[in-house]
């Protein structure tokens, strides 16, 4: 048995929509990541092989200014009847879409990823979950909605994987690739992996 999903449901669409809505007026970018090897002497005269990570990318770089992303975010707040908020801070950017239990939450982020992607060229996103059991979720969710996706999207390249602290190739692919890059990790190792400066992997 196939699943079917429904891409023209009214207010999945009005969801995506509000998200975006968020960075209206960003600049779409492509940005590239570089990760090379660079020879090290090791003080006996040997010389090792180091991978370092270059600076010749940002995932995501946001060019909007503080006040341009508040006016865009009391506008979808108006448009939604919110509370609308008075102020923001740059550095500390959280922002929260709610949607009833059975509304279809997690096929709505996904299919932002896409839309962010196409709209703003962004390229990076992790998805965090609060519990294992809701990971192997979310990835059976993008196992059975990547055939729906790339029907929707022009077979667009996109890959996805759950991070593995044992497999940090992924994590080096996650960090250069120019193309859509999704990963799924528990909150609990998300805050080992980077809050611990000797586990981080920089891009």
């Amino acid at each position: 048995m196939k699943i079917q999903f429904d891409s023209g449901l009214a207010y999945q669409a009005q969801a995506v929509e509000a998200i975006l809505g968020v960075f209206e007026g960003q600049e779409t970018t492509q940005t590239t990541f570089t990760v090379t090897s660079k020879p090290v002497f090791n003080g006996r005269g040997q010389v090792e092989m180091q991978t370092f990570a270059t600076d010749m990318g940002i995932g995501n770089r946001l060019m909007l200014l503080e006040d341009e992303l508040l006016d865009n975010v009391r506008r979808v707040q108006l448009q939604n009847g919110l509370k609308q908020t008075s102020k923001l801070d740059k550095k500390a950017l959280n922002f929260t879409v709610e949607m009833e239990t059975g509304t279809g939450k997690t096929y709505v982020y996904l299919r932002s990823i896409f839309e962010l992607h196409l709209r703003y060229g962004f390229t990076k996103f992790i998805i965090v979950v609060p519990s294992i059991a809701i990971k192997e979720g979310v990835y059976k969710s993008l196992q059975i909605t990547n055939t729906h996706f790339k029907d929707l999207y022009q077979n667009i390249r996109y890959d996805y994987f759950i991070y593995d602290s044992q497999k940090r190739e992924q994590v080096r692919s996650f960090a250069t690739s120019d193309y859509v890059q999704i990963m799924v990790i528990n909150i609990d190792a998300f805050r080992k992996s980077f809050s611990d400066p000797e586990k981080e992997t920089k891009a």
